[in-house]
């Protein structure tokens, strides 16, 4: 009986890193290759032809490091927001809306600035009351 093949479908698959590698986030492989008792995958950037590594096939089943398939960015942007947990499940945390807290540090900018205003405003006037008293200093 012949031996099984190890990661028989692993030619032509599509795989994305969970951190950048080299760059980029979604890789193709192009070639495989045996050596004794490992398989390692050549992986090219879908973007950037010109990224090539070899990995050893094992490390594209570590779900920390690598998913199946082109994962979209926008969703990737939850998977770096999440946190791993000791059984290996990711958990998500909430994305905090970061366009609501430039308009919250406008608004406290806002109010920064209309108290010194204010403030530069007091002394001024002061300033002026005094002169018109006679109490200049």
């Amino acid at each position: 009986m012949a031996k099984k093949q190890k990661f028989p479908h692993l030619l032509g698959s599509k795989w994305t890193a969970n951190k950048k590698t080299f760059g980029w986030r979604h890789f193709q492989v192009v070639n495989r290759k045996n050596q004794g008792p490992w398989v390692y995958a050549e992986l090219v950037s879908s973007c950037d032809r010109s990224v090539r590594f070899w990995i050893n096939a094992k490390m594209l089943k570590d779900k920390s490091q690598w998913q199946p398939g082109w994962t979209p960015l926008n969703e990737l942007a939850i998977v770096d927001e999440a946190e791993m947990l000791d059984d290996g499940t990711l958990q998500i945390l909430p994305v905090v809306d970061s366009s609501k807290d430039d308009e919250n540090k406008d608004d406290k900018k806002s109010t920064a600035e209309s108290a010194v205003e204010s403030k530069e405003q007091a002394e001024t006037d002061t300033q002026k009351a005094d002169v018109a008293t006679g109490q200049a200093s």
